[in-house]
Protein backbone atom coordinates (compact mmCIF):
# COMPACT_ATOMS: atom_id res chain seq x y z
CA UNK A 1 0.00 0.00 0.00
CA UNK A 2 2.75 2.46 0.99
CA UNK A 3 4.84 1.45 -2.24
CA UNK A 4 2.12 2.34 -4.43
CA UNK A 5 1.04 6.18 -2.70
CA UNK A 6 5.19 6.41 -2.93
CA UNK A 7 4.50 5.89 -7.25
CA UNK A 8 1.53 8.13 -7.39
CA UNK A 9 2.79 11.49 -5.28
CA UNK A 10 5.39 12.16 -8.03
CA UNK A 11 2.36 11.73 -10.86
CA UNK A 12 0.31 14.30 -8.91
CA UNK A 13 3.10 16.70 -8.47
CA UNK A 14 4.32 16.55 -12.04
CA UNK A 15 0.06 16.80 -13.47
CA UNK A 16 -0.04 20.36 -10.89
CA UNK A 17 3.38 21.45 -12.59
CA UNK A 18 1.59 20.95 -16.39
CA UNK A 19 -1.62 22.46 -15.46
CA UNK A 20 -0.20 25.78 -13.91
CA UNK A 21 2.29 26.08 -17.25
CA UNK A 22 -0.60 27.57 -19.31
CA UNK A 23 -1.77 30.94 -19.43
CA UNK A 24 -4.67 31.90 -18.36
CA UNK A 25 -6.89 35.04 -18.99
CA UNK A 26 -6.29 36.52 -15.14
CA UNK A 27 -8.50 39.62 -15.37
CA UNK A 28 -9.37 42.09 -18.52
CA UNK A 29 -10.29 45.55 -18.82
CA UNK A 30 -13.50 46.05 -19.82
CA UNK A 31 -14.07 43.70 -17.34
CA UNK A 32 -15.29 40.15 -18.60
CA UNK A 33 -19.15 40.27 -18.23
CA UNK A 34 -19.10 43.66 -17.39
CA UNK A 35 -21.46 46.93 -18.84
CA UNK A 36 -19.46 49.78 -19.65
CA UNK A 37 -21.23 53.33 -19.89
CA UNK A 38 -18.67 54.72 -22.92
CA UNK A 39 -17.04 52.98 -25.62
CA UNK A 40 -12.93 51.96 -24.71
CA UNK A 41 -10.43 52.53 -27.12
CA UNK A 42 -8.68 49.66 -26.81
CA UNK A 43 -9.25 46.11 -24.79
CA UNK A 44 -6.43 44.92 -22.23
CA UNK A 45 -6.01 41.16 -21.34
CA UNK A 46 -3.90 40.21 -18.06
CA UNK A 47 -3.07 36.42 -18.46
CA UNK A 48 -1.44 34.46 -15.44
CA UNK A 49 1.91 33.52 -17.56
CA UNK A 50 4.44 35.68 -20.15
CA UNK A 51 3.35 35.73 -23.34
CA UNK A 52 4.99 35.27 -27.12
CA UNK A 53 3.65 38.16 -28.59
CA UNK A 54 4.34 36.80 -32.26
CA UNK A 55 1.93 34.07 -31.81
CA UNK A 56 -0.96 35.52 -29.50
CA UNK A 57 -4.06 37.08 -30.83
CA UNK A 58 -7.19 38.72 -30.32
CA UNK A 59 -10.31 39.50 -31.72
CA UNK A 60 -13.76 42.06 -30.98
CA UNK A 61 -16.74 41.12 -32.60
CA UNK A 62 -20.08 43.14 -32.82
CA UNK A 63 -23.59 40.92 -32.64
CA UNK A 64 -22.90 40.69 -36.34
CA UNK A 65 -19.73 39.14 -35.96
CA UNK A 66 -18.15 42.17 -37.76
CA UNK A 67 -14.34 42.80 -36.30
CA UNK A 68 -14.20 46.10 -34.46
CA UNK A 69 -10.30 45.62 -33.17
CA UNK A 70 -7.65 47.59 -34.95
CA UNK A 71 -5.56 44.50 -35.92
CA UNK A 72 -2.64 43.03 -34.48
CA UNK A 73 -2.37 42.89 -30.72
CA UNK A 74 0.22 43.49 -28.76
CA UNK A 75 2.30 43.37 -25.58
CA UNK A 76 1.55 46.45 -23.12
CA UNK A 77 3.98 47.36 -20.45
CA UNK A 78 4.14 43.96 -18.75
CA UNK A 79 4.62 40.57 -20.49
CA UNK A 80 1.45 39.12 -19.69
CA UNK A 81 -0.21 42.01 -20.70
CA UNK A 82 -1.98 41.56 -24.42
CA UNK A 83 -3.67 45.19 -25.92
CA UNK A 84 -5.41 45.37 -29.16
CA UNK A 85 -7.02 48.92 -30.01
CA UNK A 86 -10.81 49.54 -30.83
CA UNK A 87 -12.58 51.00 -33.38
CA UNK A 88 -15.31 53.82 -31.83
CA UNK A 89 -18.33 51.10 -30.92
CA UNK A 90 -21.68 52.18 -30.65
CA UNK A 91 -23.92 50.62 -27.84
CA UNK A 92 -23.86 47.09 -27.98
CA UNK A 93 -22.40 43.78 -26.92
CA UNK A 94 -19.06 42.36 -27.80
CA UNK A 95 -17.48 39.09 -27.93
CA UNK A 96 -13.84 38.96 -27.14
CA UNK A 97 -12.02 35.72 -28.60
CA UNK A 98 -8.05 35.09 -27.49
CA UNK A 99 -5.95 32.58 -28.32
CA UNK A 100 -2.41 32.70 -26.57
CA UNK A 101 1.13 30.95 -26.38
CA UNK A 102 2.84 31.24 -23.21
CA UNK A 103 6.54 31.86 -22.95
CA UNK A 104 6.70 27.61 -22.07
CA UNK A 105 5.28 26.90 -25.30
CA UNK A 106 1.59 25.81 -24.10
CA UNK A 107 -1.33 27.77 -25.35
CA UNK A 108 -4.91 28.41 -23.91
CA UNK A 109 -8.10 30.09 -25.93
CA UNK A 110 -11.10 31.34 -24.86
CA UNK A 111 -13.91 33.98 -25.09
CA UNK A 112 -15.86 36.68 -23.11
CA UNK A 113 -18.60 39.07 -23.96
CA UNK A 114 -18.82 42.68 -22.76
CA UNK A 115 -21.78 45.62 -23.32
CA UNK A 116 -21.54 49.02 -24.14
CA UNK A 117 -24.17 51.36 -23.39
CA UNK A 118 -26.86 51.12 -21.38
Amino acid sequence: MQRSALLILPALVLSTANADAHAFLDHAEPRVGSSVGSAPRALSLWFTQNLEPAFSTVQVVNAAGARVDQGKARLGSEPNLLQIGLKPLPPGTYKVYWRVLSVDTHTSEGNFSFRVGQ
